[in-house]
C-alpha cells in the first residue's frame, strides 16, 4: 500500500470515527476499509510465511491509526499482537495455515488474556482434544474478532500451565458475549466485552507454543511499544486539532497560545524520537538474550514518556481551546475521552520500578544503551 493510499484511508477513518462515536457503533466501516486495503496481512511476508523484518513501517501505521481513531488503533494493535505471537511461538505448519488464511481472507485477530475469578481452563478430554471452560474480560473487538487468540490454564495428562490457543473460525460463533459491563468513559467503540468460551472444543493444532510462552520476555512487555505508538498518534492529532482551532479562531497571535503550542510541539516531537529509537532497538535487540533487560527498560521508559506526553498535551489543549474541547462534536472531546481510557494500561508503576532497578544494577550508566555490538545470539 503506497503512502498516498494509506493517508487517504486514514483520513476516511478519522472522519468516520466521529460518526461511529456519536452513534455508539462498532467501527464496521473503518475495519472494512482496513480489510479492503489488505492492512490485516501487511506485516506478513508471503514468501517465508513469517513477519516482515523491521518494525518502522508497522509502528508508523499504528501511529496513523491512533491519530484517526483510538478504538480502531486498539483493535488493529491487538491484531498485530496476535500476528507477533503466532510468528514467535507457532510451528511452521501452524504459521503456514494461519498466515495463509489471513492473507487470503483478511481475517481480523485479537489477543484476550485478562480474566476474573471465572477465567478460562483448557481441559484435556481425550488425546488431542481439549474442552474450554470460563470467560475472558475486556476482549477488544468482541464478537467481531474472527480469529481470537486466548490464554487459559491448561490441564492435561502431560503438563499444566498457562497456555495460548486459537479459537477456530468455525467455532467463534459459539462464544457467548456479555456486553452489559462495558460502559467506559471512552473507547466505547472498541467493544471490549466479556466472552464465555465454555463448551468449545479445540484440537492440539489449535494450541500455540508451549506452557508459559505467553509471558516470555522480551516479547510480552516489549509489546508496550505498539500501544505507545497508537497513543502517540492520538496526541499528534491533539496538536493538529489545537493548531487548527487557534488558526481558525484568529487566536494564533496570542502570546500565551504560542507558548502552549510550542510546548505541545516539543512534547510530540520528543515522543516521536523516543518511539523511533525504541523501534530501532527492538529490531536490533529482540531475540538477543543478553539484551532482553536493556530492551525492556528502554520500552518501559518509552511507554512512561508517551503516557506523560499524552496527559500534558491534553491539559495544554484544553487550556488553549477552552470548554469547546470538552463538548461534542468537537474532535478533542472524543480524543480526550478515548485517550484517558486507553492510557489505563496495566502496571504503569511496575514499568517505572523495573526501569529503576535496571539502571541501578548497571556498572556504567553511560553505556546502558550502547548498541555498537550488533551481533545477535539467539535464545
Amino acid at each position: 500500500m503506497d503512502d498516498n493510499s494509506l493517508h487517504y484511508l486514514v483520513e476516511k477513518i478519522r472522519i468516520q470515527a466521529q460518526i461511529t462515536d456519536l452513534q455508539e457503533l462498532f467501527p464496521h466501516k473503518e475495519l472494512g476499509w482496513i480489510r479492503d486495503s489488505q492492512l490485516l496481512s501487511m506485516p506478513i511476508c508471503s514468501q517465508t510465511m513469517g513477519l516482515r523484518k523491521g518494525s518502522s513501517q508497522l509502528i508508523d501505521v499504528l501511529k496513523l491509526m491512533g491519530g484517526a481513531s483510538l478504538p480502531v488503533g486498539r483493535i488493529y494493535e491487538g491484531h498485530v499482537n496476535a500476528l507477533q505471537l503466532i510468528n514467535v511461538y507457532a510451528d511452521q505448519e501452524q504459521k503456514n495455515t494461519l498466515f495463509s488464511d489471513i492473507i487470503n481472507r483478511q481475517l481480523l485477530l485479537g489477543v484476550w488474556n485478562t480474566q476474573q475469578a471465572d477465567g478460562v481452563v483448557i481441559r484435556q478430554i481425550e488425546e488431542g482434544k481439549y474442552r474450554l471452560e470460563g470467560c475472558k474480560t475486556f476482549c477488544s473487538g468482541g464478537h467481531w474478532i474472527q480469529l481470537p487468540m486466548i490464554t487459559g490454564q491448561l490441564i492435561s495428562k502431560q503438563t499444566n500451565g498457562w497456555q495460548m490457543c486459537i479459537i477456530p473460525l468455525e467455532k467463534v460463533k459459539r462464544i457467548s458475549v456479555d456486553s452489559s459491563g462495558w460502559k467506559p468513559l471512552g473507547m466505547r467503540a472498541s467493544a471490549s466485552y466479556k466472552m464465555d468460551f465454555t463448551g468449545i472444543v479445540i484440537d492440539r493444532n489449535d494450541l500455540i507454543g508451549q506452557v508459559s510462552d505467553y509471558y516470555r520476555q522480551p516479547y510480552f512487555s516489549a509489546g508496550a511499544l505498539r500501544f505507545a505508538a497508537v497513543q502517540l498518534g492520538a496526541v499528534q492529532m491533539i496538536l493538529q486539532e489545537t493548531h487548527r482551532f487557534l488558526k481558525d479562531s484568529g487566536r494564533a497571535d496570542d502570546t500565551f497560545q504560542k507558548i502552549r503550542i510550542a510546548e505541545m510541539a516539543t512534547l510530540v516531537e520528543t515522543g516521536n524520537l523516543w518511539v523511533s529509537r525504541a523501534t530501532v532497538l527492538t529490531d536490533l535487540w529482540q531475540g538477543a538474550c543478553r539484551h532482553t533487560e536493556s530492551l525492556l527498560a528502554y520500552v518501559n521508559m518509552t511507554r512512561s514518556v508517551i503516557a506523560e506526553t499524552c496527559i500534558r498535551c491534553m491539559d495544554l489543549a484544553e487550556r488553549s481551546v477552552g470548554i469547546s474541547a470538552l463538548m461534542q462534536p468537537h474532535p478533542l472531546e472524543r480524543i480526550h475521552r478515548d485517550l484517558t481510557t486507553y492510557l489505563k494500561q496495566p502496571a504503569p508503576d511496575a514499568a517505572v520500578l523495573s526501569t529503576g532497578t535496571y539502571v541501578l544494577n548497571q556498572q556504567d550508566v553511560n553505556s546502558m544503551w550502547a548498541d555498537s555490538d550488533c551481533s545477535i545470539r539467539p535464545c
